[in-house]
């Protein structure tokens, strides 16, 4: 085994590296990665689709969680991903509303106007 400080081999039971001291933790007994919802793609349609402003701030938390995974930052992660997901759900709202009141008028001032003709 080779200390990820120096570089050095080891024996593959060694505890401490023989050339610097350090501690030798094995790579093959780390724990696997957790997975966590990035929501991009749902960020994204958001985006496009919806309300700008609200998908814009979902991609920016949703960009945040594979790197915060990377780092070793679990509940950072946890954290960016919960917010990418409310400000998703915030800009699916925004606009669904948004589209219905438009829709409203427009079909208002299409009965308004039935009568006329």
């Amino acid at each position: 085994m080779y200390c990820r400080f120096c570089g050095a081999e080891n024996p593959d039971d060694a505890l401490r590296c023989t050339t610097c001291g350090k501690p030798i933790q094995p790579r093959a007994a780390e724990a696997p990665r957790p997975s966590v919802p990035n929501y991009l793609v749902h960020s994204i349609l958001v985006t496009l689709f919806c309300c700008l402003p609200f998908g814009i701030v979902a991609i920016v938390y949703a960009a945040q969680v594979n790197a915060k995974l990377e780092a070793g930052d679990y509940q950072g992660a946890l954290e960016s991903s919960k917010n990418a997901k409310t400000w998703c759900w915030v800009g699916f709202g925004f606009g669904a509303v948004v589209i219905a009141f438009y829709l409203m008028i427009v079909v208002g001032g299409l009965l308004g106007n039935f009568g006329n003709f």
